[in-house]
């Protein structure tokens, strides 16, 4: 009797773990399924507009017309850009997973690279944009490229998940407080549940549809990933329809000692 309730409780253990492994597998399987689609749908764009634009350059009458070839050529370069990005975002991820990426951890000055990151989404943009910063830190101890992609990739959640009418309003600051430097990144867009802040940093997790908001899903687990990497923390603080603020702390560089000094 004994035996044969150990072998019983033993056979629904097994089904138990089986089904959860199912579970598992078919969630993996979603995620994929997600993830490919939302890839194909961002370079979908920019490889419709680099062929469009091919096509007109390729036009005998475009040379007669050089600041629309000028025009044409800036759309291709740009959307080559944005196709480097979302590759260099895969590999970057990859590292990451891997436990391969290097960082090299510098002083960086904050002003330069916002005002890049300001230019950039001013110029690409359709949605009217205000930026605003206040920054009482003015340089942070981190890897200048994965920071600056931590912030772009936080500005680019702003625009995308903003409301569908009205200014994307967008404040960026920066202050020194407990041993951290920390950088602060809000917006008036959609917001999120805070019971959903977790998910939001995992990889290929996304709290909208692809059709309504395009995207891949690695943008912020990329940012947490990186500052990770570099001692630091991200976390964020929403709620529906009241915008969101993203928040990326980083440790301050070691004071010198006077012998070092």
């Amino acid at each position: 009797m004994i035996a044969s309730f150990i072998m019983l409780v033993l056979v629904i253990g097994c089904i138990i773990y089986q089904i959860k492994v199912i579970i598992y597998q078919k969630k993996v399987a979603k995620l994929r399924e997600d993830f490919s689609y939302a890839m194909i749908h961002d370079m979908k764009t920019p490889l419709s507009s680099i062929m469009m634009c091919s096509d007109a350059l390729n036009d005998e009458k475009i040379e007669s017309m050089p600041e629309l070839k000028k025009s044409f050529l800036g759309v291709v370069k740009s959307e080559t850009v944005h196709l480097l990005k979302l590759i260099n975002r895969l590999l970057t991820i990859s590292k990451l997973e891997n436990d391969k990426l290097t960082m090299v951890k510098e002083k960086v000055k904050l002003e330069p690279m916002l005002e890049r990151i300001r230019e950039t989404f001013k110029a690409k943009s359709t949605k009217p944009l205000h930026f605003t910063l206040n920054l009482q830190a003015k340089e942070v101890n981190a890897d200048k490229e994965y920071l600056e992609e931590a912030v772009y990739n936080l500005v680019d959640n702003a625009v995308k998940y903003s409301k569908d009418e009205g200014e994307v309003e967008i404040e960026i600051t920066s202050e020194c407080s407990g041993g951290y430097s920390c950088i602060k990144v809000r917006d008036n867009g959609i917001g999120f549940d805070m019971k959903y802040h977790d998910r939001i940093f995992e990889i290929f997790q996304r709290l909208h549809r692809v059709e309504d908001y395009p995207g891949t899903g690695i943008g912020l687990a990329l940012v947490r990933k990186a500052m990770q990497r570099m001692n630091g923390r991200a976390w964020a603080d929403s709620s529906p329809g009241a915008g969101a603020t993203f928040y990326l702390a980083l440790p301050l560089a070691p004071t010198p000692t006077s012998a070092e000094a």
